[in-house]
């Protein structure tokens, strides 16, 4: 199977999971998966990111977010 029609198939399982974690709409999910380190990668062929599970692939955009909000100092973070 192309590795383009796997990775879209697995955006399927992905975007939904990223839409209720992050209570956003689905082109904002796109946008942030995309935007992000592990979505460059998962597009990247030579990575092989798009061999791993829908979940396993979630789980690094979900470390990623996580260590991007440690980093940003608590003063440009938005009171909720």
């Amino acid at each position: 199977m192309p590795h383009g029609t796997i990775r879209a198939s697995m955006l399927k399982t992905i975007i939904p999971l990223i839409m209720e974690r992050f209570n956003c709409g689905e082109n904002t999910a796109l946008k942030m998966f995309y935007e992000s380190h592990t979505g460059k990668c998962y597009a990247d062929d030579s990575t092989g990111l798009y061999g791993q599970s829908a979940v396993y692939v979630f789980s690094l955009f979900c470390e990623e977010k996580a260590d991007v909000i440690e980093e940003t100092p608590h003063s440009l973070i938005p009171s909720p």
